[in-house]
């Protein structure tokens, strides 16, 4: 199983990766970036995780897949 991981200091909740997996992210009316699970990745969103990350303007997220 994959994991995403956040780094809250790039993060700037652009909104980018809530786009590409809305199922795992969301950015809330306060501007902070959530994650909808507890970032383990099911082989259902990886793809769409996959992309997030690699469209992430700041280099917030990282995906550590086993």
């Amino acid at each position: 199983m994959a994991k995403v991981i956040v780094d809250r200091v790039k993060c700037v909740s652009l909104g980018v990766c809530e786009s590409l997996a809305p199922a795992i992210f969301e950015v809330t009316d306060a501007g902070e970036l959530e994650l909808l699970t507890d970032g383990d990745i099911d082989d259902e969103n990886l793809e769409a995780v996959r992309a997030a990350v690699a469209g992430c303007p700041t280099e917030a997220l990282t995906l550590v897949e086993d």
